[in-house]
């Protein structure tokens, strides 16, 4: 039985990552061909080729500043009149859509009332966390940028595994990217590929099969 939720933040407990760069997109005029395609390479290295160089790896681990990440990020961008957005704020302004999913943090709450371990796994792209209510939602907390390491590095699983005192196989993970779902398993975890909040409820009240919902 599974005794521990460790969890993502952004587009799992909060509205979904393409909705807000959507929202930034139109508000700040940014070439969304353009950004679509830079971003895919970047994402893509930064999951799939290991400890090469990227801006992500840096920034995710904490070794550049935001500030940093957002000049050499605005550098590559493109706005609809051709000049690249400004860089300040620029990580803010992308992230600014981003709202809480209640029910998942209605569910962390459930879970730690019924004695679970809980533990926020997040990659970080600045401080750009809605903490209210963290206080009753988490026993732990691992921000890739201030431990120095980053999913899907095995690593920070075995990190926050520590800090919940629990094992791999007593643990579920939730995350919507497929890539560290499979670096969860791999450690030995269940992993749990999130998609909407009702279908990720469910799922942890199976594995752990307690009651997490309010009604």
């Amino acid at each position: 039985m599974v005794k521990g939720v460790l969890i993502d933040w952004g587009g799992v407990l909060t509205t979904g990552l393409h909705e807000a760069i959507a929202e930034w997109h139109s508000a700040d005029g940014i070439d969304a061909a353009h950004y679509r395609d830079l971003m895919s390479r970047l994402i893509s290295h930064a999951y799939d080729c290991g400890d090469g160089e990227n801006p992500i790896h840096a920034l995710e681990r904490g070794e550049i500043t935001a500030a940093e990440f957002e000049r050499d990020l605005a550098a590559r961008l493109l706005t609809l009149d051709g000049v690249p957005p400004a860089a300040e704020g620029l990580l803010t302004r992308m992230f600014a859509g981003f709202r809480p999913v209640e029910p998942m943090y209605a569910m962390l709450r459930a879970a730690r009332a019924a004695g679970l371990a809980t533990c926020l796994v997040s990659n970080s792209w600045g401080d750009h966390y809605l903490r209210e209510g963290w206080d009753s939602c988490f026993d732990a907390i691992v921000i890739s940028g201030e431990v120095g390491m980053r999913k899907p590095e095995p690593r920070i699983f075995h990190h926050a595994l520590g800090l919940v005192d629990l094992t791999a196989e007593q643990c579920v993970f939730i995350d919507d990217i497929e890539a560290n779902i499979v670096a969860a398993q791999a450690v030995g975890m269940v992993g749990l590929h999130h998609q909407d909040a009702d279908a990720t409820i469910t799922a942890v009240e199976a594995l752990c099969r307690v009651r997490l919902r309010l009604t």
